[in-house]
């Protein structure tokens, strides 16, 4: 009891909850022990000296016991918590995790052959293939896919909770195996496809692109308004340092690399993003790629993860009593000290 001081009370729930219907009742209190203390007379007879007498005549002791009044309806307060039986559930150790209300995740990933530009390490397209596997080892419950996208998609593998199988399609992609071009509309259209509309509440898709919209059927906004009418939220991710990178250039001879301008359509990738309620995001290294999907985790966790608990949790009134014998003293220091209350 001794070392929790946590008294967030919006932090807690609570055993007896009825106990906080009193927290109407101090407000009242307060205000007739205010109005009684400011109606008071000086009808007490004391044998003091004209100089404490004058110090107890200054009006921050007037204001000084006014507080102590407040100090009072406070201490109520935190003894009303403490009768409610306030705990927490972090506190219980006896629970079964049931993660039945995951989320559907997409990860559509650009695999258009700029993505072998060498401004990551050891081109962006290794690099996203790698921070994907560890996003997916850190969530739990989920069901995660793959979307690959260049001139034209398909989906490498559906949302599935196996994940050793979805990194080994992650592990096996390569560019070769689709047309030219970047089709993000194709790509973000067919990885919300991927979403059924029997699939869990929670829908997300994670777009990586490191381009512009140059291909396919499907325009990146009518994607968007399909993700916006089944509910998907994309967050969008913009792949390239900033400036000029190492790109590949193909030729009659394979690809040689040289400097090029790096040109991300952050635009579209932001509509997207702002339309679905998502968030786009942008990642010039390996390290904010990752910490890109740090991220991404943080803002979709809250969704996946529901504890039952086998037994009922303990009381943890031990915050509101701390706090209500720390303050029951300092009112008694000052008005022994200032006051002499007790002489």
């Amino acid at each position: 009891m001794l070392t929790n001081w946590n008294i967030l009370f919006w932090e807690y729930d609570f055993l007896s909850p009825n106990w906080l219907w009193l927290l109407a009742v101090v407000p009242i209190v307060i205000y007739f022990l205010l109005k009684k203390e400011r109606n008071k007379h000086g009808e007490v007879k004391f044998s003091r000296n004209e100089k404490e007498q004058q110090f107890l005549a200054t009006s921050w002791v007037v204001r000084l016991r006014e507080a102590i009044i407040l100090i009072y309806g406070f201490i109520m307060i935190l003894f009303i918590f403490a009768l409610a039986k306030p705990f927490h559930w972090n506190s219980q150790e006896n629970f079964d995790e049931n993660y039945k209300n995951g989320i559907d995740i997409i990860i559509a990933m650009d695999l258009s052959v700029s993505m072998l530009a060498r401004d990551f390490e050891p081109n962006r397209m290794e690099a996203s293939k790698e921070v994907a596997k560890q996003f997916i080892d850190g969530r739990q419950g989920d069901r995660i896919g793959l979307v690959v996208y260049a001139g034209e998609a398909y989906t490498a593998c559906p949302a599935t909770l196996d994940y050793n199988v979805l990194k080994e399609q992650i592990d096996q992609l390569d560019f070769e195996t689709l047309e030219g071009g970047t089709a993000i509309g194709t790509g973000l259209g067919t990885a919300v496809a991927r979403l059924r509309n029997d699939s869990l509440p929670s829908k997300v898709v994670i777009l990586l692109t490191d381009g512009s919209n140059n291909a396919g059927d499907i325009s990146p906004e009518t994607a968007a308004e399909l993700a916006k009418a089944k509910n998907v939220r994309v967050y969008t991710i913009g792949v390239g340092s900033n400036g000029e990178a190492l790109s590949p250039v193909p030729t009659p001879f394979g690809i040689r690399y040289e400097y090029a301008p790096v040109e991300i359509d952050e635009q579209t990738l932001k509509k997207i993003a702002d339309k679905t309620g998502g968030q786009y995001f942008r990642a010039t290294d390996e390290k904010s790629l990752a910490q890109i999907y740090k991220e991404i985790e943080k803002l979709e966790k809250r969704k996946m993860l529901d504890k039952q608990y086998k037994t009922e949790p303990p009381a943890t009134p031990g915050a509101f009593l701390n706090w209500a014998f720390l303050f029951i003293l300092l009112t008694w220091i000052v008005n022994y000290s200032v006051f002499k209350i007790n002489e």
